[in-house]
């Protein structure tokens, strides 16, 4: 039975990936010159996209033979998984020459992800995300943790491994728990003075070593507002590549509604009835505004609006 869940942007990655497959070296590298295998293109983090019908965009796919060619080496490519029976790779291009003014001339145009997402199918824009995810951790992670050596790229992109120690390095996430607290028939937003003004959001921090999600949540609240949660209630995940967090929405209840921005992490706060709320996202209400549909802060806002 397929999966029942909430999906956020960047969430639904239709690709089986196949990691039973991924330390097979031969099998690789046969689908990587396989005539009908794909590779979507990603240069500093953008994707490579190309208009659709009705206005919107799509993944602009290379043949993966082009990619393999376009880098000379597995550090550069990542096997995303199969679609059906067609390989899909990625490759990571950098730079400060743009690839579609150059060798990828008239495939399409490199976009910042974030705001070209929701003009995405919502399963391409999930496979660039995990594109872009995969390629900020190995870049970022090219020495060996263990010993400083330079690591090499293993099991098609998704492990690194020290030729020197024998240390293997696996892609990391960071959760980070990100709530919507309520008290009676009002919930809190808060802003922070850098963010646009009359811009309001959800409350948010990194889950702590020896922490369970809700005590997470329950920190932040006292930390960032002062406020004491009394019970809290999972809606959705959504993983989010910048660089590689995985954001786990909650709806916490609080013991009561006297809020305390910290003045670091929060500037102002701010209680809205439920009808407030719902012209929040809406964009109908005045003086104030909250994050775009994007972003998993929008979809619990809308959760606890429409009850």
């Amino acid at each position: 039975m397929p999966l029942k869940a909430f999906m956020n942007t960047f969430a639904g990655n239709p690709l089986n990936r196949a990691s039973e497959r991924r330390g097979d070296e031969a099998w690789l590298a046969e689908k990587l010159e396989a005539s009908d295998s794909l590779a979507l293109a990603m240069w500093n983090g953008r994707p490579l996209v190309e208009k659709a019908e009705g206005g919107g965009f799509q993944l602009a796919y290379l043949p993966a033979r082009m990619a393999d060619k376009l880098t000379g080496g597995m550090e550069r490519l990542l096997f995303m998984g199969l679609w059906k029976d067609t390989a899909v790779w990625a490759v990571d291009l950098e730079g400060g020459t743009d690839p579609a003014e150059g060798e990828l001339q008239g495939l399409g145009r490199f976009e910042d992800l974030r705001q070209v997402a929701l003009r995405l199918p919502d399963a391409e824009a999930a496979i660039a995300a995990t594109a872009k995810q995969m390629f900020e951790w190995r870049r970022r992670h090219r020495h060996c943790a263990a010993c400083g050596e330079p690591s090499l790229v293993v099991d098609g992109g998704w492990k690194r491994k020290c030729p020197a120690c024998e240390a293997e390095h696996f892609p990391r996430t960071d959760p980070v728990v990100i709530m919507l607290p309520f008290h009676g028939d009002r919930c809190m937003l808060g802003r922070q003075a850098a963010w646009p003004k009359g811009m309001f959001s959800a409350l948010a921090g990194f889950l702590e070593p020896g922490e369970s999600i809700e005590e997470a949540c329950a920190r932040e609240l006292m930390e960032e507002a002062g406020l004491t949660a009394v019970e809290v209630k999972y809606h959705s995940t959504q993983p989010w590549p910048y660089p590689s967090s995985l954001m786990i929405g909650l709806i916490a209840e609080v013991e009561d509604d006297q809020a305390a921005p910290d003045q670091t992490e929060l500037s102002e706060v701010k209680w809205f009835t439920r009808e407030e709320a719902r012209r929040l996202i809406a964009g109908e209400y005045d003086g104030a505004s909250a994050p775009g549909r994007l972003a998993i802060a929008h979809q619990l806002i809308k959760a606890w609006a429409e009850g």
